[in-house]
């Protein structure tokens, strides 16, 4: 088809076609500025919620509902910057957590090496520490180390027990052995959202022993979104950011498909989530992830695997501006 209208209507059915994410042609990273990445792997969350590897290919499914325009940015992602899915890490020891996180970051090493930076779909959080330990003092965060936007329920700085029901290299661990290594800055990174009842009552200890900058859930509803805003502006400035994005930040009303959910404290709502998204725009944005999708507990309509979609969205928007206004 010719007609621009007509070929965007049809690209938008998520039922019509062959499901790549957001419609982008399935190509290897050599050449492109952005990558999109599933990660298939829910060996690192140690329970029974092992359905996170189903993430990639739920939002797949109903990604190209959101292949549109950026009205608040007036731009069009797509066109502005070329974008590739270059499909799913293998995981050819799939239950073996260790071994699946040293796959992933041999699988982002060659992607940093080519330089298209990464936005990914989980999969558990355990998969962010398999990303950064390829792009932490990488070529595409120009040898330094990066700096985390943090949305989530729970800290993932776990230091209190040396693994996760087996997995070391864990869900609950990425964010102390990345400071640990050098990969990331803890002291320039944000933890945002952080909410619910937790097992013990030193659960945030770790991350203030690291340096990171915590605002709880609880904290950001007395602060106001303003002052959180200005802080991450100020903390992350100038610097090699990753945005990481647990869907459990949200409120389960929001996204009911999602592993450990925090029900006893309201969550984020997606305006309010977005609008953290978006302090960082126009900043060194070096990759991104999302994560703990659990798609056999979403609702009918897959209303979790389209949030998931638009945060992604969001990222890949702020990364796209990022090539046309350099261009």
């Amino acid at each position: 088809m010719s007609d621009p209208h007509l070929n965007s209507m049809m690209e938008n059915l998520y039922w019509w076609g062959i499901p790549t994410m957001f419609r982008c042609p399935n190509e290897s990273a050599e050449g492109a500025d952005i990558s999109l990445v599933g990660v298939p792997h829910s060996a690192g969350n140690g329970t029974t919620e092992r359905d996170q590897h189903l993430g990639p290919r739920a939002l797949r499914n109903v990604s190209s509902v959101q292949r549109r325009m950026h009205q608040d940015f007036e731009l069009d992602p797509w066109n502005a910057a070329k974008i590739v899915d270059v499909g799913d890490v293998p995981f050819p020891r799939a239950n073996d957590n260790e071994d699946c996180i040293q796959q992933i970051t041999d699988f982002y090493t060659a992607i940093d090496r080519q330089g298209a930076r990464p936005v990914s779909i989980g999969g558990d959080h355990s998969i962010t520490g398999g990303i950064v330990q390829a792009l932490g003092n990488g070529n595409i965060s120009g040898g330094e180390p990066v700096c985390f936007l943090h949305l989530d329920a729970h800290t993932d700085v776990f230091t209190k027990v040396d693994h996760f029901l087996g997995a070391k290299k864990s869900a609950a661990h990425w964010g102390a052995y990345l400071a640990d290594a050098g990969l990331v800055d803890p002291k320039h990174s944000m933890q945002i959202g952080l909410r619910g009842h937790a097992r013990t009552l030193d659960w945030l200890e770790p991350s203030y022993e690291y340096g990171y900058n915590v605002v709880t859930m609880k904290e950001y509803r007395k602060r106001g979104a303003l002052d959180v805003i200005n802080q991450i502006k100020d903390v992350l400035a100038g610097r090699p950011v990753y945005i990481t994005f647990d869907l459990d930040c949200l409120d389960p009303t929001i996204a009911p498909g999602v592993s450990n959910l925090e029900a006893g404290a309201k969550g984020f709502d997606i305006d309010q989530a977005i609008e953290l998204l978006h302090a960082v725009r126009g900043m060194n944005i070096v990759g991104g992830d999302v994560v703990c999708m659990m798609p056999t507990k979403d609702s009918p309509n897959q209303i979790t695997a389209l949030t998931a979609a638009a945060v992604m969205f969001e990222m890949i928007s702020m990364m796209a501006e990022n090539v046309a206004n350099k261009a």
